[in-house]
């Protein structure tokens, strides 16, 4: 049987959600540099990252927007219909060992006749195991009222 998400009319105004938790590995950072194609030194060399002002590699800024936006995809498992915007600011460096998590409230609820369903603006704060807020922005989706196949 299949898990669907969450609908547009499932979602409330200020409702708050925190996902689990996902420690950042080596192995996470290889494979996103060579996913991605960013082989920066900061983060594919230890010797040269070193060096830098963060003493040693660091997670890419995008791959800590992939893991906040994991969580948003898995919720609305066949029922978002579109990813409109994503707009992240980064305040701190994820480094392999640390464990981030996700929170995110529904600033805005627009509905949509057209859509059968409307648009949804989260706001996301995403923190580490000392309660940093390393990343923090916004994603704007379409969401449906109709569950997929």
């Amino acid at each position: 049987m299949y898990v669907y998400g969450k609908t547009f009319d499932e979602f409330s105004l200020g409702e708050k959600m925190m996902f689990a938790p996902t420690t950042v590995t080596e192995t996470h950072i290889t494979l996103f540099a060579g996913l991605s194609g960013d082989l920066n030194p900061l983060h594919v060399n230890e010797e040269f990252a070193k060096k830098t002002m963060f003493g040693g590699r660091v997670a890419h800024g995008m791959l800590t927007a992939s893991i906040m936006s994991g969580p948003v995809g898995m919720l609305l498992a066949g029922t978002s219909m579109a990813l409109l915007s994503v707009s992240f600011k980064f305040n701190a460096p994820v480094k392999a060992g640390d464990t981030i998590h996700v929170e995110a409230e529904v600033l805005e609820k627009r509905p949509s006749k057209k859509y059968r369903g409307g648009v949804v603006k989260l706001g996301m704060l995403c923190k580490n195991q000392r309660e940093e807020t390393v990343a923090e922005g916004d994603m704007v989706l379409l969401v449906s009222n109709e569950r997929g196949p």
